[in-house]
């Protein structure tokens, strides 16, 4: 079994590292992931015969809803589960290790945005604070006590709005999109140096718009250049981050590549729309190779755009917006 230290030390500038990182503990899962055995065995695939990345099954997603995820062994820490829309079946993502959740988070938000310390981050998460399990609430809440100052907020936008203005830090508004949206359409706070970053989340809300569209309101309203966004979803232990332009970047131990819709087990080359498969090491008693339900276009360079979601899939309660 791969050590956690092992994934978290694979470097961006090396592919080969990553690779026999991936095949090691894909024949770990396909042995001791009943889910994941079933599956490759349903599919015609046997595990000793798949000797390159590009030739490893994904999972479908949706078995998180119906199945039990989790490699044979010690019981996990935590259960997360997803934000399902009413009426719909939520995910359950078994987590063998919180630490290893706690160096994935941290691992990737120090990548893209440096030590915590120099933030303050403020969460405008009403949804999920109000139900157990999410692993969005968990993953802010260390941040949040690593960055020394900010905090989570209902829907309270005085005080959120008081609070962010009276402090000197550089500061992180990370918010659902329905949340977001209010707070531009009631207040249009002109916000300084503050990066906005949404997570997804109409829920029924609002209406689903573009997400160009979308952003667009959200930079006139705050007076910011750009819209960050997170990329997470509790399947994943890992989370990629657009820093603009809904153009999203993973940290060096997660990668996109992207199928064909209409053959699942067909990959496409670079710069090619289809749907999103990822590759998160994080998951290392779980599944790291999943199918996801969304679309989108995966550049040369690992960097991918979410455009939506295929036709007839459940929509995520905490989905990229459908265009």
């Amino acid at each position: 079994m791969i050590h956690s230290d092992d994934i978290f030390r694979l470097r961006p500038d090396d592919p080969a590292a990553f690779e026999q990182t991936a095949l090691e503990l894909f024949r770990f899962q396909a042995a001791a992931c009943p889910p994941y055995r079933e599956y490759l065995a349903r599919i015609g695939a046997c595990p000793n015969e798949v000797a390159r990345l590009c030739d490893i099954p994904f999972l479908p997603i949706e078995l998180f809803k119906s199945h039990d995820v989790y490699c044979e062994g010690p019981e996990p820490e935590a259960v997360f589960t997803s934000s399902a829309t009413t009426g719909m079946t939520p995910s359950h993502h078994k987590m063998h290790s919180l630490a290893t959740y706690e160096k994935a988070f941290r691992g990737a938000f120090s990548t893209f945005y440096g030590d915590p310390a120099r933030w303050s981050l403020y969460a405008l998460l009403p949804n999920y604070l109000r139900r157990k399990g999410s692993s969005l609430v968990y993953m802010a809440d260390r941040l949040i006590a690593d960055c020394g100052s900010g905090g989570f907020y209902l829907d309270d936008y005085d005080a959120l709005l008081r609070d962010m203005a009276a402090d000197a830090k550089p500061k992180i508004l990370l918010g659902v999109s329905y949340a977001l949206w209010d707070l531009a359409e009631r207040y249009a706070p002109k916000l300084t140096d503050t990066v906005v970053m949404e997570t997804g989340g109409m829920k029924g809300y609002r209406e689903e718009i573009p997400k160009e569209a979308f952003h667009r309101i959200l930079c006139e309203a705050f007076g910011v250049e750009a819209i960050h966004s997170e990329y997470g979803m509790a399947e994943l232990t890992s989370q990629a981050y657009s820093q603009g332009g809904n153009r999203f970047r993973c940290p060096a131990w997660m990668k996109v590549l992207c199928r064909d819709v209409n053959d699942p087990f067909a990959l496409l080359p670079a710069g090619s729309r289809g749907g999103l498969n990822i590759i998160d090491l994080a998951n290392d008693w779980s599944c790291a190779f999943l199918q996801t339900q969304d679309v989108g276009r995966v550049d040369a360079d690992g960097s991918f755009v979410v455009e939506g979601r295929i036709d007839h899939a459940e929509i995520r309660g905490c989905n990229l917006l459908v265009q």
